[in-house]
């Protein structure tokens, strides 16, 4: 044990540095609570009575000495910025870190920023929805499985003998943005919803109760499937490349009619088949259609003078096809050494 005390004496006076980290590194070592020294003075109920005046004199010099050179430390660093001497260039940088945005914040931003190139504006809304702008006004019937508890995240439910739909709940998808929107503004309208939204799903490598969505949607006199089509394939091309192939698929979505989803070919195996496409070459990115009369007229568009359509993505789904990423728990982790490995300047 003496020895030990003696050693690390030793080390203490042998210390020598003018960088600031490093001096408190060494205060951090031999003086802080769980430095050297304080654990010296734990080990003290375990010495042998007859030692004990020995071993804490020279644990209380040892304390002494360390006090000192911290001191004497400071005291010259404080010296050499009042008489500005110049920092000695050949010293090591120190090893930091630039900030880096999280993967869901850059795709976002990029996918905003495509669609921003083509007219569309930002609309934001509520998280904590009623059910009518969440579900009813956008031509969801009454006995829709989305409305189950083992969908969404109900906040206060009507009682049994309420037939007026009034439930208050954590938003599904920020299409209720979009239904805010026709409320309150006139056509044309084109606008992207981005946002954060709720479902009552069990966590995995592939499914997570909380994800992010851009939606949008573009309303006016003549607007076609066509429209809606090329609004796409230009969207595919710019955030995927231009090497990537698409395809429509027929779908069925209450808010829309005719409704479709999109797909693009691999960006892992460049479609050609992998267990991430499931050998198919393909991967959904989006659904989409054109936006069903009956929505237009529960928000006072007259759907006789006026068409549209809509889109809406998952971030996550984006961004793993983006990166490559294999698990959508990663993103929600902060995970230091994930987070470093994205650069952006959006």
């Amino acid at each position: 044990m003496i020895e030990r005390i003696k050693k690390i004496q030793e080390e203490i006076r042998d210390f020598y540095s003018d960088n600031e980290r490093e001096i408190e590194e060494f205060r951090i070592k031999y003086l802080s609570k769980k430095g050297l020294i304080p654990s010296l003075f734990n080990d003290f109920k375990t010495v042998p009575k007859e030692q004990k005046s020995e071993y804490g004199k020279l644990i209380n010099d040892l304390k002494n000495t360390a006090t000192e050179k911290l001191d004497s430390l400071k005291n010259s660093l404080t010296d050499v910025s009042h008489t500005g001497a110049q920092t000695d260039l050949t010293r090591p940088v120190a090893n930091i870190f630039n900030g880096s945005r999280h993967p869901l914040s850059v795709v976002r931003n990029e996918i905003i920023e495509i669609f921003q190139r083509l007219g569309f504006i930002i609309s934001e809304g509520p998280e904590i929805e009623d059910d009518d702008h969440n579900f009813g006004k956008l031509n969801f019937p009454p006995e829709h499985p989305a409305r189950d508890m083992q969908d969404t995240f109900f906040i206060k439910r009507k009682s049994e003998d309420d037939s007026n739909p009034s439930d208050i709940l954590l938003r599904t998808h920020t299409s209720s943005v979009q239904v805010r929107v026709m409320e309150n503004e006139d056509p044309p309208i084109r606008t992207i919803s981005p946002g954060r939204v709720f479902r009552n799903e069990a966590i995995s490598a592939r499914a997570h109760c909380i994800f992010h969505q851009v939606e949008g949607l573009y309303i006016d006199e003549d607007v076609s499937f066509a429209d809606l089509k090329q609004t796409l394939f230009y969207f595919a091309i710019e955030m995927y490349g231009k090497n990537t192939r698409m395809r429509f698929r027929p779908s069925y979505f209450p808010f829309t009619e005719p409704s479709a989803e999109m797909d693009i070919s691999c960006t892992i195996c460049g479609g050609k088949g992998c267990n991430v496409c499931k050998y198919t070459g393909w991967l959904e990115i989006l659904g989409c259609g054109m936006v069903d009369p009956n929505v237009l007229e529960y928000c006072g568009i007259d759907n006789n003078q006026y068409t549209g359509f809509a889109f809406g993505m998952g971030v996550e789904r984006a961004a793993m096809l983006k990166y490559q990423i294999n698990d959508l728990r990663l993103y929600f982790e902060n995970d230091i050494r994930f987070l470093h490995q994205f650069r952006s300047a959006f």
